[in-house]
């Protein structure tokens, strides 16, 4: 007769592998079996890196949410970046702005104000200060704009980022396209600054020396700004002047990025105790355009997050 216990029994399916990892999980002087990845796919430590030190692992695990790669299932979503926190600074002009021909600045529909700001540059100015630009461009595609349609730019200069609001005046398809908007309405200083930075949680993958294939660690860049950033590392990565490597992904709603590139380190900031991170202040000067339009597309998504500090890394 058939046993009619084993004729009902079922055999519990083995539990499908979680790609979340836990320090004892990852290893210490050895290399990595598998490829790290934070959570929204942003690779950390390629398979294979050795992880030097324990202080690096638990940096690892203090600022990211590392995952095996192999394992991860990509569905993070970007977050929306913290609500606006300009200040008026009185009537200002396009003049005082200091804006030049080919000048980048972003642009989105003003009822739309939670919507990423697209790209486009100024190629001319009228003498009652109209301003002439190429079309935005939203992936990849002219971004549809109506006469008498109210807009929201960004302007960031070379020390001060600005904010108005323009009408459409026209768009015009010959001899090429353009926009004309109207004078800016109130300008709105948002920071001063030399150079203007906003906060970040960015992993930076870093190689030492400005030769090699190979990114021997990981660290945190917790502000950026077009042309650099102040990257926080579980230990000190150089002196200043030296060069690092480093390989870092931009992304928000309109703009995913990888931008592999060397950088200087212009200061250093050691920590006060052991085990704490030093963070370096380093600038890029090897972007090529596209790189620099990624940095900057990427500030103007945040310019309601701008830095300022007088003392901080440049």
């Amino acid at each position: 007769m058939d046993n009619p216990v084993e004729e009902h029994f079922e055999e519990t399916p083995p539990a499908a592998s979680s790609p979340a990892l836990d320090p004892d999980a990852v290893p210490v002087g050895a290399p990595l079996p598998w490829p790290i990845a934070d959570t929204d796919g942003t690779l950390l430590f390629a398979s294979g890196t050795i992880l030097a030190t324990a202080d690096e692992r638990t940096f690892l695990f203090k600022h990211f949410q590392p995952q095996r790669g192999d394992l991860l299932d990509v569905t993070a979503q970007h977050q929306p970046e913290s609500a606006s926190r300009a200040n008026p600074a009185g009537e200002l002009t396009v003049k005082d702005m200091h804006l030049e021909i080919g000048a980048l600045i972003g642009m989105r529909p003003r009822l739309g104000s939670g919507a990423p700001m697209h790209p486009c540059r100024i190629i001319g100015f009228a003498p009652n200060h109209a301003l002439f630009v190429t079309p935005p461009l939203q992936q990849g595609r002219l971004l549809p704009l109506t006469p008498g349609e109210n807009v929201e730019l960004v302007a960031i200069a070379s020390h001060a980022v600005f904010r108005f609001v323009c009408t459409v005046e026209a768009v015009c398809r010959l001899p090429f396209d353009y926009v004309v908007l109207s004078r800016p309405g109130v300008i709105r200083r948002l920071r001063e600054r030399k150079s203007i930075r906003v906060h970040a949680h960015l992993a930076v993958r870093f190689g030492i020396g400005e030769t090699g294939d190979k990114y021997e660690g990981l660290g945190l860049a917790q502000s950026i700004s077009a042309l650099g950033m102040a990257l926080s590392a579980s230990w000190t990565l150089g002196a200043v002047g030296e060069r690092l490597r480093i390989a870092f992904r931009l992304k928000s709603a309109e703009l995913d990025t990888q931008i592999e590139t060397t950088a200087i380190i212009r200061n250093v900031q050691k920590g006060s105790k052991p085990g704490e991170p030093s963070t370096h202040g380093l600038e890029l000067d090897r972007l090529d355009a596209a790189q620099q339009m990624a940095m900057k597309v990427f500030v103007f998504d945040r310019h309601d997050d701008v830095l300022y500090w007088s003392n901080g890394p440049k």
